[in-house]
C-alpha cells in the first residue's frame, strides 16, 4: 500500500510547490502588465520593475492605443489574418500527410518519413536563404502568401499527426471500405474526427509559432501596412526615440489572442492525454 498517496503533508508541500512555480512563471507577465499602466517618464527613470509610485498608474497608454495608434491595429489585423490562415492550412495539409504516412504502406513511405525527420532537425536559419530565393523567383515578396506558404506543411506537425494516427483503429477503415466509402471519405468523416485532440494541440502550437514569428516576416515583408505585430512593435524602438510605454501596452495586448486560443482548445488538448483505441 502506498502510504504517501494520502499523506496531507506531502499533498500540502506539492500544492505549495506548484503555487511557487506558477508565481515564478507568471511574475514577468505581472511585471509587464503593471508596467503597461505607467507613464513613459516613469519607465525611463526606473525601468521595468516593481519599484514605482502606484499613484502614477493610469490608462493613458491603452487610451493612446485604442484612439490614436492606427498602425498598431493594422499590424494586429495582419497578424490575426496570417495566424488564422496558417493554422487552418497547416492543420489541413499536415494532418493529411501525417495520416498517409501512418496508415498507408506505400513504396517510399519510410524514406519520406526519414526526410521529414531530417528537415525537422535542420535549423530554419539554414533554410532561410533558399526559401527567400524561392519567394523571389515566385514573385511573392511583400505578400502574405510568402509568410504563410513555408508553414503550410510543418515537419513538426507532420511528425505529430503521424504518431497520433498510428494509434487510430484500423478496423474502422476496413469497415468503411466494406460499406463502399472512399479513402477521402474515410479520412474526413471517420479518422479526422478521431484526431480532434491532436488537431487542437497543433492549433495551439502552430498559432503560437505564427503569432510570435518575427524573423521570416521581417525578411519577406517590405511595406509598413503589411507588417505583422512583432515587426510593427519593433519599429517603435528607433535611434531617435523609444516609445516604451506604447510598446509595453501593445505587448500586453498581444497576449490576448493566445489566451483565447488556449481557452478554446484546452478541453480537446487535455483530452488528448487520455485518448485510447476503440475497445471491442
Amino acid at each position: 500500500m502506498d502510504t504517501n498517496k494520502n499523506n496531507p503533508a506531502l499533498v500540502w508541500i506539492a500544492n505549495l510547490s506548484f503555487v511557487i512555480i506558477c508565481f515564478i512563471a507568471l511574475f514577468p507577465i505581472l511585471n509587464l502588465l503593471l508596467s503597461s499602466f505607467r507613464p513613459s517618464s516613469e519607465l525611463m527613470r526606473n525601468g521595468i520593475s516593481l519599484t514605482f509610485d502606484p499613484s502614477m498608474l493610469n490608462l493613458d497608454n491603452y487610451t493612446y492605443i485604442f484612439t490614436q495608434a492606427g498602425d498598431y491595429w493594422t499590424w494586429y489585423g495582419n497578424s490575426l489574418a496570417i495566424s488564422a490562415l496558417t493554422i487552418v492550412l497547416s492543420l489541413f495539409f499536415s494532418s493529411m500527410v501525417g495520416y498517409a504516412l501512418a496508415v498507408y504502406d506505400f513504396k517510399g513511405s519510410n524514406f519520406f518519413f526519414v526526410l521529414v525527420l531530417f528537415i525537422l532537425m535542420v535549423p530554419f536559419e539554414i533554410l532561410m536563404l533558399p526559401l527567400y530565393q524561392l519567394m523571389i523567383s515566385m514573385q511573392l515578396i511583400n505578400t502574405y502568401t510568402a509568410v504563410v506558404l513555408p508553414a503550410i506543411v510543418a515537419p513538426i506537425a507532420v511528425f505529430f499527426f503521424r504518431q497520433f494516427a498510428l494509434g487510430l483503429p484500423k478496423e474502422l477503415m476496413d469497415a468503411a471500405r466494406i460499406d463502399g466509402s472512399t479513402e477521402y471519405g474515410i479520412f474526413f468523416k471517420i479518422m479526422l474526427p478521431l484526431m480532434t485532440p491532436s488537431l487542437a494541440a497543433m492549433a495551439i502550437l502552430q498559432g503560437l509559432n505564427s503569432w510570435n514569428n518575427f524573423l521570416w516576416p521581417l525578411i519577406v515583408l517590405r511595406s509598413n501596412d503589411m507588417f505583422t505585430l512583432p515587426i510593427g512593435l519593433a519599429t517603435l524602438l528607433t535611434p531617435y526615440g523609444n516609445n516604451y510605454d506604447v510598446l509595453i501596452a501593445g505587448s500586453v495586448m498581444t497576449i490576448v489572442p493566445i489566451i483565447i486560443l488556449f481557452i478554446f482548445f484546452q478541453r480537446y488538448f487535455i483530452s488528448g492525454l487520455t485518448v485510447g483505441g476503440v475497445k471491442g
